[in-house]
């Protein structure tokens, strides 16, 4: 039982279930339900499905996460960023035949989800960080751009013949001129609802609304014999089980965008399950984690499924109508069991238009262009990362952009590390501590005494770069330098390179008539010496616990820096 608690963290609560969740979880999975099924079915049109596959992607995955996810809210489901990536990686190798489209996108998802259950084994979780906020932001400002152009020739009822973003953006005066005029009239009122529903309430979903509309006016007024597209038959019943064929010739290709595909949704998926689990107050197993998304994604494959990851807007549906537990993802999935059986006659009225105007809604909802702002102002290597991600994703596609923009990551990471600040330390009057010298530029250092802060560990790849730091933080000083104190407390590693290259640097400052003195980490300085066998005794003696002690033996033990100044639990400040 352990091991099956382990493998299936959802089991037990589920089994344990209190009837007094009930209420709120059946309210919450209806809910859940009544968004997942216009948006499936609207994302199944995006990634080039049929309804029905969009309807069974969120059946089988929903409940395997509930059995296998640790987020009591998260829900599992299609989502705009995989389905349109999924779309830029299949359709090349499929070349227009819908059969291999659809049998290339199964094996797609199998093999994301084996690469998903892999990194599980491997407790990879943490690689999620890697995937940078800035970067998801651009890959979801660039992945919502997209979509929205991609819709324009739906809404107009044009024939768009552009498929890569910047032709489609040349093309839309030309689809502005060819518009259908009764599609166009559909559409404004689709967006009319959109628009009006929020306000007159936010309970009911206002893309359900739509659909429900736009298919009444569609059967009622016979758009279809005005010209305007419909979604036409739609299956009915639930998708057989079965183990999908993996095309072997185009694994390689397969496999190298399962592999992104399996971290960008995984990431994505976690910022969404991280943020409702603070919100209300429980933890969640990254590791197992990437495990239930493999699960799931397994789970999607084996019912004529394409990948999914954790959806925000039925996550903030699910939390906002008060579900509690995981029992919410099994009703959402048992409902849309129920429409596939007896209700598909009625999507068959669904108006193709009316789909875009709800991928765009969707879209808009994704876009967040003012976070580039606030990365202007913090930070521009933010700034950077995201807006080289947004704009790969529009000039080479998802993937593609994410490998380049993570690669930049690591690069200004290596360089970041390769490169830390040496900061110069002062005293400021009426303050306790030390500060760096560049927030108070006028603060004066102490006679003869120059205060040093290396940030980062002092190893192989960055020692050079630290003694010429030191060297030009003593050319720079006015007064003669009589003693550098280097402040050990940030240096987190110290290698055979770092200690030569303090002996080496001890030399020529000595040289120079300077004595080098270190502070902090003073055991951990024994104990490097030792480890690497240094020979060195008199750098040994001239370590201090603290920069306070440090500027003690230099000013003397009669005329001690104010206590107010140098206190010894904030000189760290």
């Amino acid at each position: 039982m352990t091991h099956l608690n382990r493998l299936l963290p959802g089991l037990q609560p589920l089994l344990k279930y209190q009837a007094a969740n009930w209420p709120h979880d059946f309210k919450a999975g209806l809910s859940v339900a009544a968004v997942a099924i216009p948006v499936a079915i609207a994302y199944a049109q995006l990634a080039g499905f049929s309804p029905s596959t969009g309807l069974y992607a969120s059946i089988l995955p929903m409940v395997v996460y509930a059995l296998a996810g640790t987020s009591r809210q998260l829900i599992i489901g299609p989502d705009a960023a995989t389905c349109a990536m999924i779309a830029a990686v299949v359709a090349p190798l499929a070349a227009g035949n819908s059969g291999l489209y659809l049998s290339f996108t199964i094996a797609l998802t199998l093999l994301t989800g084996l690469f998903c259950i892999a990194a599980s084994f491997l407790r990879l979780g943490g690689l999620a960080d890697f995937l940078a906020r800035p970067i998801l932001v651009g890959l979801l400002n660039g992945v919502s751009i997209s979509i929205m152009i991609g819709q324009v020739g739906k809404v107009l009822g044009s024939k768009p013949q552009a498929t890569r973003f910047f032709r489609q953006l040349v093309e839309i005066p030309e689809l502005v001129l060819q518009a259908h005029w009764p599609t166009v009239v559909l559409s404004g009122g689709c967006v009319l609802v959109m628009l009006l529903m929020p306000r007159v309430s936010k309970r009911v979903p206002a893309s359900l609304v739509t659909m429900i509309l736009a298919g009444l006016a569609a059967y009622l007024l016979r758009l279809d014999q005005m010209g305007v597209a419909l979604i036409g038959p739609v299956v009915s019943g639930l998708p057989d089980l079965e183990w999908p064929d993996l095309p072997l010739h185009e694994v390689g290709d397969l496999a190298g965008s399962a592999a992104g595909l399996s971290l960008v949704l995984f990431t994505s998926g976690m910022l969404t399950a991280r943020s409702f689990a603070e919100r209300n107050g429980y933890d969640i197993d990254v590791d197992r984690e990437f495990a239930a998304f493999g699960m799931a994604n397994i789970a999607s494959a084996l019912s004529q499924g394409f990948a999914v990851t954790g959806a925000d807007s039925r996550t903030a549906v699910n939390d906002a109508n008060g579900g509690r537990t995981q029992m919410v993802s099994i009703i959402a999935a048992l409902a849309i069991c129920l429409l596939l059986l007896v209700g598909t006659g009625s999507l068959a009225w669904l108006p193709i238009p009316a789909l875009g105007v709800v991928l765009l809604f969707a879209s808009w909802s994704l876009l967040d262009m003012q976070v580039f702002r606030r990365y202007h102002q913090i930070e521009r290597g933010a700034l950077v990362l995201g807006a080289i991600t947004m704009l790969g994703v529009l000039a080479f596609g998802a993937i593609k952009a994410i490998m380049l923009a993570v690669t930049l990551a690591l690069l200004m990471f290596i360089r970041r590390v390769a490169r830390p600040a040496l900061e110069e330390l002062v005293t400021v009057p009426q303050r306790a501590g030390l500060y760096n010298h560049q927030f108070f530029p006028e603060a004066e250092a102490i006679d003869g005494l120059l205060l040093l802060r290396f940030c980062g560990p002092l190893v192989f790849f960055n020692a050079g770069h630290f003694r010429n730091e030191v060297h030009h933080a003593i050319a720079r000083q006015k007064a003669p330098v009589e003693r550098v104190v280097l402040d050990l407390i940030p240096v987190t590693n110290l290698d055979i390179t770092g200690i030569d290259t303090l002996e080496r640097l001890d030399a020529e400052l000595a040289a120079q008539g300077i004595v080098l003195t270190l502070a902090g980490r003073q055991i951990e300085f024994e104990r490097w010496l030792e480890t690497t066998g240094h020979p060195d005794e008199s750098l040994r003696q001239r370590a201090y616990p603290t920069m306070r002690q440090a500027i003690r033996q230099w000013r003397g033990r009669d005329e001690l820096v104010s206590a107010s100044q140098l206190e010894d639990d904030k000189e760290s400040a």
